[in-house]
């Protein structure tokens, strides 16, 4: 005699106290590390939190034109470097033909932000001729050229190589004299050896001038150079800032440098190499050496060229004109010494670099190369008065938004009701988390149109319960009773579930792409409360509707469950018959399908 077939619902039923365990230990352990990393409210917006607004002014450089083109550039370049994955709310926008305003959340890094806008002239590779520590109480002799600090700098080598070590803090081959009076000769000595990239350059080594007829010229300007150095004084923000920015590249010019705590002087070369034949840079950590945090640093089939020639020539002097100084807005932004010509397009920069400072160089290598120059006109502090009150008014209108949803779920879903608003809660306390977890991980501001998606995400959520329950209701109308109806209703819900919400991210994700700005806040907080509205429901939502069919008020259909089989019109309940085992055998007991 055949075994009678066991129910679906018995064999489809879940763990449904696993899955609610399962998201409560996600949901205490978000908020546990939420409080350890101090991080406890959602990073906002300029427009919440205010911030600091800098406008730049465009000024046509080197024959560069002030057109749409080269502003858009420019617009990119610094976006890229300080908006990281464009959701830091740090905005970067043109106003009018000649002008770009850069807005800076309060709670980032502000000061950081600003000085990687800020250094906007363009990136050069310039040949040093003499260097120093600058400051009260430093030596004026021309043995400090050879970096007499303390202070380690970086050194530059061949892809591949492992022989590149940080410079040594002292020089053996400092020059010979001490005085006072020595150091305008040094200069101009370092002004003739040094590489001559340009025509009119001096013959390099011999340290005699050549006899052309713009000798008296040369002299002159070599004298002007050398006034300049010796009364430059980089420890003081004011010099620093009159200092090298307006220099042509074909000219020697004096600039300023920090490396490790220290500012040093230099005197520079005319420019070897243009940063727009950098084609990237990047960070990275040298696992088989002892060299720790590089730049490696690709350059174009032009620039690979002019910089194989002028490492060639600096690799045969001594300190410190072995050395190339990286040159952004009229400041050294490091001072790597060559120790052999770099051939083959790539070169790294090695040194006593902590991750901050070679992912930060890296940044100004990639990123330098702007199409301007631009002047700080302004930088003011914007205040969050405005936002604050659209925000008040959109938190209002949410809050009346949620309320008429709750509203109509204890209307028309009464005990079921229950189930939506606890998913809802469950919903807001993961998005509360998540967002004040990503303000420090990948810099995420909550700005006012990241509050409308997450209010529209409300409407998101809510659909889902609504599919589910509308489900279970249909199965209750065909006559079963709650517990089978239950499971019977999920996949049919699951699949509209989820490909509603996949549509929902994918305009999500689209719009994220192809926007900028403050859309893109709307973007990403809508498709992040969609991915979490398939997490609620699958763990929370269903394992919960498992365990209330189970109890006395749902399972039998109470008026106010939502659940009652006679307001739902429910047809009699469906039942089969067994044949009988044999002749004579009685009628079987109907069982419910």
């Amino acid at each position: 005699m055949a075994a009678p077939k066991r129910g679906r619902s018995a064999s489809a039923q879940s763990k449904p106290g696993r899955s609610l365990a399962l998201i409560l230990i996600a949901i205490v352990a978000l908020t546990g590390g939420m409080f350890l990393s101090g991080n406890t409210t959602p990073r906002l917006g300029i427009d919440l939190a205010g911030g600091t607004s800098i406008t730049l002014k465009a000024k046509a450089d080197q024959g560069s034109a002030i057109n749409k083109a080269n502003m858009d550039t420019a617009v990119d370049i610094m976006n890229r470097r300080v908006n990281g994955l464009g959701v830091s709310e740090a905005e970067v926008q043109t106003q009018g033909n000649d002008n770009i305003i850069v807005n800076i959340p309060k709670g980032t890094n502000s000061k950081e932000a600003q000085q990687q806008v800020g250094t906007t002239a363009k990136l050069y590779f310039r040949p040093v001729l003499a260097t120093e520590p600058s400051g009260a109480g430093q030596s004026p002799s021309p043995s400090a050229s050879s970096s007499g600090s303390s202070a380690p700098k970086p050194g530059a080598s061949p892809s591949g190589s492992a022989s590149s070590k940080e410079k040594a803090s002292s020089s053996s081959t400092a020059s010979p004299t001490a005085s006072a009076t020595s150091q305008g000769r040094a200069v101009t000595d370092a002004l003739k050896a040094g590489p001559t990239p340009t025509p009119s350059g001096s013959a390099s080594g011999s340290g005699k001038p050549s006899p052309t007829p713009s000798a008296s010229g040369a002299a002159a300007a070599a004298a002007k150079l050398q006034a300049q150095y010796a009364a430059l004084d980089c420890t003081k923000p004011d010099q620093r800032a009159k200092v090298g920015g307006a220099a042509k590249p074909s000219d020697p010019t004096v600039a300023c440098g920090q490396i490790k705590n220290t500012w040093y002087k230099y005197v520079l070369g005319p420019a070897a190499v243009d940063g727009t034949e950098v084609k990237n840079a990047a960070a990275r950590f040298d696992t088989q050496g002892a060299a720790g945090w590089q730049v490696v640093m690709n350059f174009t089939s032009s620039g690979s060229k002019k910089f194989a020639d002028i490492t060639g020539e600096l690799a045969q002097k001594q300190e410190p004109q072995n050395e190339f100084g990286i040159v952004l807005d009229g400041e050294v932004v490091s001072s790597p010494f060559v120790k052999q010509a770099i051939t083959g397009g790539q070169a790294e920069i090695s040194g006593s670099f902590t991750q901050q400072e070679a992912q930060s160089l890296a940044n100004m290598l990639s990123y330098g190369a702007l199409p301007l120059s631009f002047q700080e006109q302004s930088v003011t502090t914007v205040t969050a008065a405005l936002g604050g009150e659209q925000l008040h008014a959109g938190l209002v209108a949410g809050a009346i938004g949620l309320a008429l949803v709750v509203l109509y779920l204890v209307v028309y879903y009464r005990g079921l009701s229950l189930v939506a608003m606890a998913s809802l809660l469950v919903s807001a306390i993961l998005t509360y988390v998540i967002m004040s977890l990503l303000g420090p991980a990948i810099h995420f501001a909550l700005n006012l149109p990241a509050v409308c998606g997450a209010i529209v995400a409300i409407g998101i959520t809510a659909d889902s319960f609504i599919v589910y329950f509308e489900r279970i209701r249909d199965e209750i109308r065909e006559g079963r009773s709650l517990r089978p109806a239950v499971e019977r209703a999920w996949p049919r819900a699951r699949r509209t579930i989820l490909v509603s919400d996949f549509v929902s991210f994918l305009a999500a994700a689209v719009l994220f792409v192809v926007t900028v700005g403050k859309v893109q806040g709307f973007a990403f907080t809508l498709g992040l409360t969609t991915v979490l509205d398939v997490v609620v429901v699958f763990f929370f939502t269903k394992p919960l509707m498992t365990l209330l069919a189970r109890r006395t008020f749902f399972a039998n259909g109470h008026k106010w469950s939502g659940l009652d089989p006679k307001s739902l019109g429910a047809k009699a309940p469906l039942r089969r018959t067994r044949r009988p085992a044999g002749p004579g055998a009685g009628s079987v007991d109907p069982k419910e399908a």
